[in-house]
């Protein structure tokens, strides 16, 4: 089977997509072999994930629109009729049989190829709300996959199905004590687990370093502040105690092991990306979700459905003076940080990639 790839250049679009992948080449019948191609940006995370997978990747213009002036909207628009051109000719180089997409403005050109020339398309969206790609899109798509019940009602009738993130087989692999381990923490102190997006998140950064001192007196802290940020983070770790500084553990990224950084941790202080809504759950971690004021609504209503499940508590953005208090309430309540870490776990569905493999394997099939 010939699987053409696309999604949003984030690790929440694009780990998903090369976790399907994974698991349609395990749901094949014998004898057939998967020939993955992704379609895309070549610089960035998305090139240096699809790069880690040992996926070809093929270039395809694009850019986004919504909330552009109009001279970037002239421009992104022209961008993006050379990408229909570019990913027309890429899914016939390539004799694609299905086009999967998980969201993301590259997937609109892309999209918009694969129904001139007749390849059927699946989408799975990670996050609750579809953006306006997936929107623009849907009704292109043959089947939608879902990650909470609550977007079924957002697509159309007949095509949307649930089936909870696909998370990365690394996040079944790992435990608390062999995390701890591998990170060099303490097995019974209290951990606190702090990341942004794939990109880091300076405002969550900044919050950290107001109170580190005061954190590091709390818990062990494990901080992927991306690589933005990582260089004055480290020079401000230097002038730590000494027996604070060692319980301070600064990665600009994360990649195998990030899962670990996560099974290791009591609590998670976060972003709302997509990734969450599987990872989270995945590790039964409870968490503080920080979601991006800037970007829609959608880390909102992400961090929305693990909230009203009872999985995590949001602070907003503009509240992150109050960050300290909570976290220390939380970790010194075993009972609550508890009940959260089980009603997160009830979120997770460990078969996500698999029936969204399926889905992709009856599709090429008729």
């Amino acid at each position: 089977m010939r699987l053409a790839l696309c999604g949003g250049a984030t690790g929440g679009h694009v780990y998903p997509a090369l976790t399907i992948a994974a698991a349609l080449e395990r749901e094949l019948p014998s004898g057939e072999r998967l020939e993955p191609l992704y379609l895309g940006s070549p610089e960035g995370t998305e090139a240096e994930l699809v790069e880690r997978a040992d996926i070809p990747l093929r270039p395809v213009s694009s850019g986004p629109i919504r909330g552009r002036n109009p001279w970037e909207l002239t421009r992104n628009a022209a961008r993006m009729a050379k990408g229909v051109a570019q990913a027309r000719k890429a899914l016939s180089d390539f004799r694609a049989d299905v086009v999967l997409s998980t969201g993301g403005y590259t997937s609109f050109p892309i999209a918009l190829a694969a129904r001139s020339r007749g390849t059927p398309i699946t989408i799975y969206l990670p996050d609750v709300y579809p953006g306006w790609a997936v929107r623009a899109i849907a009704s292109l798509a043959r089947r939608i996959a879902v990650t909470a019940p609550e977007t079924l009602r957002k697509l159309p009738i007949g095509k949307a199905i649930l089936t909870g993130y696909p998370v990365r087989e690394e996040f079944s692999q790992v435990s608390r004590a062999a995390g701890r381990q591998r990170l060099g923490l303490d097995p019974e102190e209290k951990v606190l687990f702090v990341a942004g997006a794939s990109q880091g998140a300076h405002s969550i950064n900044q919050a950290i370093a107001n109170n580190l001192r005061s954190l590091l007196e709390l818990c062990e802290v494990v901080h992927v502040s991306g690589r933005a940020d990582e260089e004055w983070l480290t020079r401000l770790a230097k002038d730590l105690p000494d027996e604070l500084r060692s319980r301070y553990h600064l990665f600009g990224y994360l990649h195998k092991e990030f899962p670990w950084a996560m099974a290791a941790a009591d609590l998670a202080l976060c972003r709302a990306g997509a990734s969450v809504l599987g990872e989270l759950p995945a590790l039964g971690l409870p968490a503080i979700l920080v979601p991006y004021p800037y970007a829609g609504a959608h880390q909102r209503l992400n961090a929305r459905h693990l909230a009203d499940n009872d999985a995590a508590i949001i602070l907003e953005d503009s509240d992150l003076s109050s960050m300290l208090p909570l976290v220390g309430g939380l970790l010194h309540d075993a009972a609550r940080l508890d009940a959260m870490s089980q009603a997160s776990r009830r979120l997770a569905r460990p078969e996500a990639a698999r029936n969204i493999a399926r889905l992709i394997v009856e599709l090429a099939g008729s």
